[in-house]
């Protein structure tokens, strides 16, 4: 269907001729997508990059030998879903059997496997690859990939147009500096790489830490026979109520009852509404927490006297680690954890808990700056991971710039999902793109659409790439600070959402804003912020419309318009009375 006309083309000679690209104008020209990660981001883009695509070739490294992503790396005992579980979940797959209200961690890998054979994902998942080195080739205009195949030890390399990094910020274990750690001869944990073979029962365990981890494994390590526990806790933190105990009330429930029943379950099997229902009245309370994240809000100063009550009731008769343990900062500053057990376990005969900072490792002890030494079989680091940080392996981008020396103050990105300099790529779960409060995996949905429009540009129009403007870059950085300025992030804290390190004045994880609005911001993006080189040699920018024919007419459905489910059908009445403008008016 190839024709040739003449024509002006930016004013050029008339006479130049223009030759008419031969193919319609869905311009669905071949492109190579590489995923690095299959957590929850990486299996949501293997779904819907297929799904939204076509003429996509698609593969997802994971580097572990199953997929998961935190949940597949988290076994430590005790590992669960510390908000409820069906806010904790795809969208489009809600899952009616979960066990407990608070989802152990092997249910939470399980559902991630199910959803992934279900939506046809573990075809594109190749487990066990562990990528080494992102280069990009300016004259190739594609990353070159190094990957090793940790089953055979081959290493080879592949190519892609687009580079999309899903490896989230929970993963990658955070390992303490602290003198003489390779020095221990006894057992050496971490909460992120647990070795569940190793019998911990008759053991002196020292525990590291006192996070969100943390606060999971010593309920579990206290109750183990014959296990005495040595807690080193540096900094206060506040033990929060379950997020989900109000909510229960509401609906009748008893909160202190967190398993389903068999007639709950198939209830929510039967019936989608009712389901429906309970998945929306947690995602309203979780929306609803935003307010406490604003400093001085009074639903933050109302759920600061209450945690502080329910703290100092717990720990009456413990006036010294009361004293110790809450905190002067505000909570949310530091990621607030329901902690079930915990406080009760610390106040156990066979727990310890030490205050003093920690000076060195020995062969068998842990060395306090008072001289004194606490004896171990083993420890227990449960000190967080490395968010926020560029990933493991060098990414190259432009004129050999590594996203490490990029990010080395502080990471900046264009909404989290992009940084200039590094072409055609992209990030799923990058700095800026976690939540406080709200539901984190509508983020990741809404990060992975975002995705999937930025691939279709660049496939559909013959971009050979694309890279957000430095001066949006610059402009986001600008928006997020002076965003958290006025919130409790920024109280005084030590915490993974913070730069350098925990103990910096910027807030690189969080988004500036609530769930909604980070879904709303990305729901429609800006292609004016950002720079474009073309594939096509033309000069002609609308060379991809192609012949005049659409795709439709040559092998679909050629009067598509006139189906039901594609068609916006109009309020008959008030445009103010209809139920969608009122929760949301923009958009209808």
């Amino acid at each position: 269907m190839a024709t040739t006309t003449n024509g002006h083309i930016n004013g050029d000679d008339p006479k130049t001729k223009f030759t008419l690209k031969d193919s319609p104008v869905e311009n669905l020209r071949p492109l190579r997508v590489v995923v690095i990660g299959a957590g929850y981001s990486g299996i949501g883009a293997a779904i819907r990059i297929p799904e939204k695509l076509r003429n996509v070739e698609l593969v997802v490294y994971e580097k572990y030998e199953g997929i998961g992503g935190t949940w597949w790396v988290n076994t430590y005992p005790g590992v669960a879903c510390d908000i409820p579980s069906h806010s904790y979940q795809f969208s489009f797959a809600p899952n009616p059997n979960w066990s407990n209200l608070y989802a152990p961690g092997h249910e939470i890998q399980k559902y991630l496997q199910d959803v992934a054979e279900r939506f046809g994902a573990t075809r594109f998942i190749k487990l066990s690859h562990k990528v080494e080195e992102c280069v990009w080739d300016d004259g190739e205009k594609k990353w070159q990939i190094k990957v090793k195949n940790l089953v055979t030890g081959e290493v080879f390399t592949d190519s892609a147009h687009v580079l999309i990094t899903a490896r989230g910020q929970l993963s990658e274990p955070r390992w303490p500096d602290i003198p003489g750690i390779d020095k221990f001869e006894g057992k050496k944990m971490h909460s992120g790489a647990w070795d569940k073979s190793y019998d911990l029962r008759n053991k002196k365990i020292a525990v590291v830490g006192n996070g969100s981890s943390a606060i999971q494994i010593v309920p579990k390590l206290q109750e183990l026979e014959g296990t005495t526990l040595s807690c080193f806790i540096r900094s206060p933190v506040w033990i929060s109520s379950a997020f989900g105990d109000g909510t229960m009330k509401d609906l009748g429930l008893d909160p202190k009852v967190t398993e389903f029943t068999e007639e709950q379950k198939a209830l929510f099997r039967s019936d989608p509404s009712a389901l429906l229902k309970f998945r929306k009245a947690f995602e309203d309370f979780g929306t609803s927490l935003h307010n406490s994240t604003i400093a001085g809000h009074p639903m933050n100063i109302e759920s600061q006297a209450f945690f502080k009550a329910d703290m100092e009731s717990k720990l009456s008769g413990r006036p010294d680690l009361l004293a110790k343990i809450i905190p002067a900062f505000a909570p949310g500053c530091r990621r607030l954890t329901p902690g079930k057990g915990y406080l009760k376990a610390l106040q156990q005969p066979n727990v310890t808990t030490i205050h003093d900072p920690i000076s060195h490792i020995t062969t068998t002890s842990i060395a306090l700056t008072t001289e004194k030494q606490i004896d171990a079989d083993v420890i227990v680091f449960a000190t967080g991971f490395q968010a926020c940080t560029s990933p493991p392996f060098p990414i190259i981008g432009r004129a050999g710039l590594t996203l490490a020396s990029r990010w080395s103050q502080h990471p900046d990105s264009y909404l989290g999902v992009a940084v200039d300099g590094f072409p055609n790529y992209l990030m799923l779960f990058g700095p800026n793109t976690t939540i406080g409060f709200g539901s984190l995996n509508r983020i990741l949905e809404a990060q992975v659409d975002y995705v999937v429009s930025v691939i279709r540009k660049l496939q559909k129009e013959d971009y050979a790439s694309m890279e957000p403007k430095p001066e949006r870059v610059r402009d986001f950085v600008a928006f997020v600070d002076a965003y958290f300025k006025d919130t409790v992030y920024l109280d005084k804290c030590k915490s993974w959402y913070r730069s350098e390190g925990g103990v910096g004045d910027r807030i690189v994880a969080l988004w500036p804003g609530s769930t909604q609005h980070a879904v709303e911001a990305l729901r429609s993006p800006r292609w004016e912020d950002w720079v474009y080189e073309s594939a096509d040699s033309s000069g002609n920018g609308l060379r991809w419309l192609g012949n005049g024919w659409s795709w439709t007419q040559m092998e679909g459905d050629p009067s598509w318009y006139l189906n039901p489910e594609e068609i916006e059908f109009p309020w008959e009445g008030k445009p103010e009375e209809n139920p969608k403008y009122k929760s949301r008016p923009w958009s209808h």
